[in-house]
């Protein structure tokens, strides 16, 4: 049962001495196995050094995959999980942050009729994992092939001797932030405690000290059970773990560089199989251009940079498909995240996505693995280990059927009175975002005014970021509540109105 209106802290102060379970790490599937363990009905403290969404979780392709690569490279049981878990998000838990995107791959002069060939016959099994999902045929059309004329359409840009184009469709995030900052909210609104900026210094089994990273005061908990969720940063906390961390690299491009794209363009990598380039256009008018698959080596870096050597591969894949050369000049902004992939032999492309459940010695229970699709699954199967290996009894879990706040489906979201960004990015919670700046003050003009004409996130945002959903400062805001950050000159702009929302909340009383 939800308890209230899901606020997240930024800071320990009101985390309790004892819990049922504590979760550590507060990316995707942090968040969704605090929401799990809450909506069986368990105390739940979920805790990160950092933010919500520090780490892997807002660095993806911002895309609800099918599974189709894994089903190309034999991984039968990943594929269906995946479009299993797609056809969740899309049609019952986050509709309202899920939504069907068209996608192109255009067959040049490059590809032959055999490529072309397995293109269409990999869509067709993608289509085939659609159905085997029970996903309906109205949240994702049948792909097909479509004509020179169909392609230029859709992509404009694309070269002149396309003679046609395979187009599929699969899921697309509005923000990957955003779906972590909902599962966040929908679990404390369930009675888990989510505080960010709480560091644990020590870990067992049975509970954790833990510091205040904006106090530095320090605090013990015990816990019937502890797991981790810590991603990247596993072997870290728990000893016995060993990753194979793969860096996967996206550029951003203004949507004026690739002008009239109405899809995402997909660009065979050559002399590789079933890989691809995708141009992905955004929601805020950029275009994000990925993506790498790295191996890397050494100490894992707080927020990872980008070599030029990716940008240098993306951009020629990328490249090979269109009439104009994109160009360094073009790349206004950059990011990477590094996937927490178990160790094994062979390159980390080649690695399974599979997630996988692990048991310290000191009883912690650690997930790793995985990917952003299929959160809910693994935060389900950690649950589930980590209640057997404590021997607790629980609610069996709710997740598959329990919407995020703000959810519900288009009818709905296009009879509610607000502005049409809102409702993108917070569903039916709209009017209390923009309601919630009024409260403190503002006009409703001025809680919608923008950053810049080409940054349209609004003052209402950043104000709710701070009130509900625990953004201590302007990074927070800026880097993970909204992903201006992306693109440097847009941060630059951006800082005076984040400042303002500070100011707003510190001194009104709403």
């Amino acid at each position: 049962m939800r308890t209230d209106d899901g606020r997240i802290v930024a800071g320990s102060a009101g985390i309790p001495e004892t819990t049922d379970v504590l979760v550590i790490g507060l990316g995707v599937t942090g968040a969704g196995v605090a929401l799990d363990a809450a909506t069986r009905g368990l105390d739940v403290v979920a805790v990160d050094a950092w933010d919500l969404a520090w780490g892997t979780s807002r660095f993806s392709s911002k895309l609800v995959h099918g599974g189709l690569r894994y089903l190309a490279s034999g991984q039968v049981g990943i594929a269906h999980e995946s479009a299993v878990e797609r056809g969740i998000l899309m049609e019952s838990t986050a509709p309202h942050l899920v939504h069907a995107l068209p996608m192109v791959i255009p067959l040049t002069s490059d590809l032959s009729a055999f490529d072309a060939f397995l293109a269409r016959r990999g869509v067709g099994a993608g289509d085939l994992l659609r159905r085997v999902a029970r996903t309906k045929r109205t949240t994702l059309p049948k792909p097909r092939r479509i004509n020179a004329t169909e392609t230029k359409a859709l992509a404009p840009v694309t070269r002149h001797d396309v003679r046609g184009g395979v187009l599929s469709w699969d899921g697309q995030l509005e923000d990957d932030a955003r779906l972590v900052t909902g599962i966040a909210r929908t679990a404390a609104a369930a009675g888990a405690k989510v505080h960010t900026r709480t560091r644990v210094l020590e870990v067992t089994g049975t509970g954790a000290l833990l510091r205040d990273e904006l106090t530095g005061e320090e605090r013990r908990i015990t816990a019937k059970v502890v797991i981790s969720a810590a991603g990247v940063w596993s072997g870290q906390l728990v000893e016995g773990i060993t990753l194979k961390p793969s860096r996967g690299t996206h550029l951003v491009l203004r949507a004026e560089t690739l002008p009239g794209v109405r899809c995402a363009i997909m660009a065979p990598v050559p002399n590789a199989s079933n890989r691809f380039v995708f141009a992905l256009p955004q929601p805020d008018g950029t275009f994000y251009v990925g993506l790498t698959d790295e191996e890397v080596d050494g100490e894992i870096p707080d927020v990872p940079a980008v070599p030029e050597e990716d940008v240098t591969f993306l951009l020629d894949v990328i490249s090979r498909v269109l009439e104009r050369p994109v160009t360094r000049a073009d790349v206004v902004g950059s990011y990477a995240g590094l996937r927490p992939l178990l160790k094994s032999e062979g390159s980390t492309a080649d690695l399974s996505r599979k997630h996988a459940v692990l048991i310290s010695k000191t009883g912690v229970v650690t997930i790793v693995g995985g990917k952003l699709t299929t959160y809910r699954r693994m935060a389900q199967d950690a649950v589930d280990a980590a209640l057997e290996h404590a021997g607790i009894t629980a609610k069996p879990c709710a997740t598959k059927a329990y919407p995020l706040l703000g959810a519900a489906d288009a009818t709905t979201l296009a009879g509610i009175d607000a502005p049409p960004r809102l409702v993108r990015r917070f569903g039916t919670e709209a009017p209390a975002v923009l309601a919630n700046a009024v409260a403190r003050g503002l006009t409703e003009a001025e809680a919608m005014t923008p950053v810049s004409p080409s940054v349209p996130a609004t003052l209402a945002e950043l104000v709710f970021g701070i009130t509900h959903e625990g953004a201590a400062d302007v990074d927070d805001l800026l880097d993970r509540r909204t992903r201006i950050g992306l693109v440097p000159a847009d941060r630059a702009a951006a800082v005076p109105l984040a400042e303002r929302a500070f100011e707003i909340v510190r001194t009104s009383r709403g």
